[in-house]
Parts: C-alpha cells; sequence; structure tokens
C-alpha cells in the first residue's frame, strides 16, 4: 500500500480556504482524510482538523458536492 505524504502548508492552506470561501468541498474532506491517516501528524495538525470539524458541526461550514471551490 503506498504511503500518504502530505505536503508541509497543506492544512494551513486547506484551512485559510475553507474559512474564506465557507465550505468543504469533496476534494477538502477527501484531504482531511488523508491527513488523518498519516501517522506522523502533529498535534498543531490535529487542532487545524478538529476546528474545520467544529465548524462544520455548528454550521460555520456548510458541505458542498462540488469537487472544488471555485474562486
Amino acid at each position: 500500500m503506498p504511503s500518504i505524504q502530505l505536503l508541509p502548508t497543506a492544512l494551513s492552506e486547506l484551512f485559510a480556504q475553507v474559512t474564506y470561501s465557507g465550505s468543504l468541498t469533496l476534494a477538502d474532506r477527501y484531504g482531511l482524510m488523508a491527513a488523518l491517516l498519516d501517522d506522523s501528524l502533529g498535534e498543531e495538525e490535529r487542532d487545524v482538523i478538529d476546528r474545520l470539524l467544529r465548524a462544520v458541526c455548528k454550521g460555520r461550514l456548510s458541505l458542498v458536492e462540488q469537487i472544488s471551490a471555485v474562486m
């Protein structure tokens, strides 16, 4: 099974883009899933993921079925 390698700034860029757009796309959700499967994920990165998931639960972010957001 191939290992998953995240880009060093992937989660911070994802957080900024999702916060700006107000929606979590299908590609964003796959990116979060890949990040969670990474065994070397640090505490700061896990906190970013937790913040995004809490924002979805509280209704501050919406889940959309689009592949990606168009800016």
